[in-house]
């Protein structure tokens, strides 16, 4: 269990402050039924376009996403039903990297992705 974090007593902090500091992408993605800019933006109040696709790129799924007619616009079904696995993952890891986080928690979030792929997040 978390006692400290970065120094401080973790009970000092307030729970939603802490919570902003942290992301985690679990093996199985959610995604929304809207387009992948509104998917990687969820939840991040204040998400320039620049900074989605920064995120993009880390989580190296920009290239992907600008080779689709739509790019950025394009709807993903519900459940990203219009994506392979790898995407998912790669759209959720975007997520996660957007908002910024301290701490960045990959629960076998990699696990459809390809070697090369997993390389590049890996680094990011």
């Amino acid at each position: 269990m978390l006692k400290r974090y970065d120094g401080i007593d973790a009970y000092a902090f307030h729970l939603r402050s802490l919570r902003k500091q942290l992301a985690m992408v679990g093996q199985e993605p959610v995604l929304f039924n809207c387009s992948i800019r509104e998917n990687i933006a969820y939840g991040c109040e204040s998400c320039s376009f620049e900074r989605i696709e920064r995120a993009a790129k880390i989580a190296n799924i920009h290239d992907t996403i600008t080779s689709m007619p739509e790019g950025y616009e394009t709807r993903v079904g519900e459940r990203g039903i219009q994506l392979s696995g790898g995407q998912k993952q790669r759209i959720a890891i975007a997520r996660a990297i957007v908002r910024e986080p301290t701490v960045l928690l990959l629960d076998e979030a990699t696990s459809a992705l390809d070697s090369e792929s997993e390389k590049v997040v890996h680094l990011g």
